[in-house]
């Protein structure tokens, strides 16, 4: 074995150093002398120029109405300084880039907005900007998404009376008490501005999002055909529409003073959020065009702009089997110059109802309900009341057909032919149903009559013109009597001062000889309606012409046959339609409104009906909002009362 001693190492290890560094120099010395003469090896050329193109941000939310930025710029590669061409492509619909071309300069950013039309529907996309320099090009990508807000929906008020059941009851008010609901802390906000008679009853959607922003908007239709939004928090008008065809104008009056000078919209639309792209409202429209030829058509308008959605306006047209009044080879046939659409539209299981009144008692006119689809607003069925007689309309002074939970549907049918003669089933043998509280069916896509109840003197009732039509029908909650059963029941009154309480399943249908087979008939207790009831906390309320307000609590499933409670005040004619505010079952207040000039709201206790505030009793008129109209609904919400008046909607609240 060999051994090696320490300093034989430290020379070996010089010795390595010394070749190491020979051939290093060896090596670099011979790559210079290649670079020189480009000897044994490639020629080297100096990097390729180009640009690369960035975006910030590269996602980019962007909400109807609204309008988002980005910014873009370009990065130079290996001293690149040309100017490039930038286009923008693959905005989806209702959306537009600006500026869609421009030149980009390195170092420069440029700004490109992106702006959302209001009905533009929401979309996800991905937009192309792509840069041209000669035959250089680059290009990037934006993440584009139409969104609208999501905000979380408050309080609605979408149709007549607050509910399909008709029972104007408003029952989440947190914000009006029976402690600040009074002269010193309440009072007219403002009045909304409109172009005609407000016959229908204000709407309410709340957080809706009307050119990029969610605002709580108050809908309003007036007799001049038109239709509004407006922000209901400031009074702002968020867009206008009207309902009339080109060259068309609102309908005369035909000589009757109920609905006057011009008939337009009458009827309280109806507001479904879910439908159309935004939410859409319903309602009829009637006009006249150039030739002299009447008009009636059903609309679905974007609830955030206004304009008429797919398929709409519909042009209303009907026949029925029948010989009645304004027939024709067997043919009942709709003239849209005989009626007017008055009563509030109801909106069941995606169906659109339609009831339908004469001008005065001008002839011929029969008795119609129609049905229409939500989607398309194609006719789905028509009924006829009295089709092998007269008369027989619905209108109810205005209040809404109403409804139960299973889809029955209930109104109160004026003065007009009923046929005594009855089939087998009790059923009048020519369909003929004037004057009757009315149980009607959709069953297999069709309507028919289910069930219906006729006092014993209808005939006599039709021919004095002392109908149950006047009034609304109330669909009142499942009651229980003394032993526990459960009565399912609906209330309804009209001009025979009579408040009539059905049993839904077993209406009573029709004895000559007396009211026996109806579940309650109450005489004696109230003036006659033109009007409908509220409902709170088992008590039915009615406003009767020339009569107080008056409170009829329930018990055991039983009305009550006199008033527990009622107003100081008497409601002259047409009486009035109260409505009522609550948190739950606590703070209730009825309110009302009387039709004098100038018209008064009214402020109920509704466990007593002692007065808590009025319209006249601030000093110097400070909450006076013009003279009365007819057959008014107040709508409460979200610490709001809204009343329909001759030019505008009166908006009520806590004062500043």
């Amino acid at each position: 074995m060999t051994r090696t001693s320490p300093s034989d190492g430290a020379k070996l290890a010089g010795i390595a150093i010394r070749n190491a560094q020979q051939y290093m120099h060896a090596s670099t010395a011979l790559l210079v002398a290649a670079l020189i003469c480009g000897c044994g090896g490639s020629k080297l050329t100096s990097p390729a120029q180009g640009f690369s193109l960035s975006l910030n941000p590269t996602s980019l939310s962007v909400a109807p109405g609204a309008t988002q930025v980005v910014s873009i710029s370009a990065t130079a590669i290996n001293g690149f300084s040309q100017s490039i061409a930038v286009t923008v492509s693959g905005t989806p619909a209702g959306v537009t880039a600006s500026p869609a071309s421009f030149t980009l300069v390195i170092g420069t950013p440029q700004q490109v907005s992106f702006s959302a039309t209001s009905s533009a529907a929401a979309a996800s996309a991905t937009v192309q900007f792509n840069g041209a320099a000669g035959t250089l090009s680059s290009a990037t990508s934006l993440a584009l998404t139409v969104t609208h807000t999501v905000t979380t929906p408050g309080p609605d008020v979408v149709t007549y009376h607050n509910d399909v059941e008709r029972t104007g009851l408003y029952p989440n008010e947190s914000t009006l008490t029976l402690t600040n609901v009074n002269s010193t802390k309440f009072g007219l906000l403002r009045i909304l501005p409109v172009d005609g008679l407000v016959d229908g009853q204000p709407l309410y959607l709340s957080n809706l999002t009307v050119a990029g922003n969610a605002q709580n908007v108050v809908f309003a239709v007036t007799e001049h055909g038109s239709v509004y939004a407006f922000n209901a928090d400031n009074g702002a008008q968020l867009w206008k529409t009207s309902e009339l065809g080109a060259n068309e104008t609102t309908s005369d009056d035909h000589g009757c003073g109920q609905i006057t000078p011009e008939i337009g919209i009458t009827n309280t639309p109806v507001i479904d959020r879910s439908a159309g792209p935004h939410g859409a409202i319903f309602l009829v429209g009637m006009s006249k065009d150039q030739s002299g030829a009447y008009h009636q058509r059903l609309h679905a308008l974007d609830v955030t702009t206004g304009t008429e959605l797919s398929g709409s306006p519909k042009e209303i047209t009907a026949s029925f089997p029948g010989t009645g009044a304004n027939s024709s080879a067997g043919m009942v046939v709709f003239d849209p110059s005989q009626y007017a659409e008055r009563v509030g539209l109801l909106l069941l299981n995606q169906t659109i109802y339609l009831g339908w009144t004469s001008h005065c008692d001008q002839q011929p006119y029969t008795g119609w309900l129609m049905a229409y689809n939500e989607s398309d607003l194609a006719q789905i069925s028509v009924l006829n009341l009295t089709p092998n007689g007269s008369e027989g309309s619905i209108w109810m002074s205005g209040a809404g057909l109403a409804a139960d939970p299973n889809g029955f549907i209930y109104f109160l049918d004026a003065n007009g032919t009923f046929d005594t003669n009855l089939d087998a089933n009790n059923f009048p043998v020519d369909g003929d149903f004037g004057n009757g509280f009315i149980k009607v069916s959709m069953t297999g896509g069709s309507l028919a009559v289910a069930d219906f109840f006729e006092p014993y003197n209808t005939v006599e009732e039709s021919d004095e013109d002392e109908d149950l039509g006047s009034g609304g029908a109330l669909v009142l909650p499942d009651l229980k009597d003394a032993s526990g059963n459960v009565h399912q029941l609906a209330v309804g009154a009209g001009k025979d001062a009579t408040i009539y309480v059905v049993d839904r399943n077993s209406m009573g249908k029709f004895d000559s000889q007396s009211n026996a087979t109806i579940y309650q008939k109450i005489t004696g207790a109230i003036g006659g309606v033109w009007s409908m009831p509220a409902w709170f906390n088992n008590t039915v309320y009615y406003g009767a012409v020339s009569d107080n307000l008056k409170a009829f609590p329930i018990t055991n499933a039983k009305l009550a046959t006199t008033a527990s409670v009622q107003s100081a005040t008497s409601f002259e004619y047409p009486g009035t339609t109260p409505a009522v505010s609550a948190n739950g079952t606590s703070n209730g207040i009825v309110w009302a409104v009387e039709n004098s000039n100038p018209a008064v709201l009214h402020a109920y206790n509704a466990a007593t009906l002692q007065e808590l505030y009025n319209s006249t009793q601030a000093a110097n008129g400070r909450d006076n909002f013009g003279n009365g109209n007819k057959f008014i609904t107040p709508m409460i919400v979200n610490g709001k009362v809204f009343v329909g008046t001759p030019s505008g909607v009166a908006e009520f609240g806590l004062l500043p």
